[in-house]
């Protein structure tokens, strides 16, 4: 079943936070949503802050919140280049539940408030919360 997987690397300026094969690979570009099997034609995204989501080749569902970079496939090699990435594990889940509720508390004032930098703030709280909760 070789032929089914490709190798992922995911790295951020701080770690390399998975490297290893994998099955599948689901994310959040700037254009929308985008899946990767084997076999991928070459390809180069952006993405946003959201969910990633891989199945190793062994068959396990790993779930990480990552943030702004770039991800690239080519040969059956793909890497993720990103500012920030927490697996499942990593997610404060206390702290999120905070920024979430100052995200909600800014938005609801709206008094002085950089109501795109609010709404950003609130995707990045949901997005970790609902990682924490697969």
């Amino acid at each position: 079943m070789a032929d089914q997987n490709y190798t992922l690397d995911i790295m951020t300026p701080m770690k390399s936070a998975f490297k290893g094969d994998v099955r599948t690979l689901i994310a959040r570009g700037t254009d929308g949503y985008f899946g990767v099997l084997a076999n991928h034609a070459p390809m180069l995204a952006a993405l946003d802050f959201g969910p990633l989501h891989i199945r190793t080749a062994e068959g396990a569902d790993k779930w990480f919140a990552v943030s702004n970079g770039f991800f690239e496939v080519r040969g059956n090699k793909a890497a993720l280049l990103v500012e920030t990435c927490e697996s499942k594990d990593e997610i404060d889940v206390e702290r999120a539940r905070k920024a979430k509720e100052r995200a909600e508390e800014r938005l609801r004032k709206r008094e002085n408030v950089d109501i795109r930098r609010a709404e950003a703030a609130l995707l990045r709280a949901l997005t970790r919360l609902s990682i924490a909760s697969r």
